[in-house]
């Protein structure tokens, strides 16, 4: 990756997106939870004071996190996610959309 980043401008968004995505799984997986929250509230207050032109998906990104840092900063003080029953979620969702062409279930 460093090759790619240091010989065309056109991949800064893809670096700058990359970095934060780094930075963000650095936070989830830091051993210290305590850090690792104050890296996240870092990553989130960042990406919400704004980015510049060329961003837009990132940008919408920071507005997410930032509308929702409650709860994802939350999971720093409980050590408890979600994910697994919004997986299970998907997951039946999928296939209820799936058997909507079936007429005898």
């Amino acid at each position: 990756l460093d090759l790619l980043w240091g010989t065309d401008d056109d991949y800064v968004a893809l670096q700058v997106t990359w970095e934060f995505y780094q930075d963000l799984i650095g936070a989830y997986g830091h051993p210290d939870r305590s850090r690792g929250k104050k890296l996240m509230t870092r990553v989130i207050h960042t990406l919400h004071k704004g980015l510049p032109e060329g961003l837009e998906e990132l940008a919408q990104l920071g507005r997410t996190l930032w509308r929702r840092r409650a709860d994802i900063l939350a999971y720093f003080d409980l050590g408890a996610s979600n994910g697994p029953v919004e997986a299970i979620n998907g997951r039946l969702e999928h296939l209820r959309g799936i058997a909507l062409g079936f007429r005898n279930l």
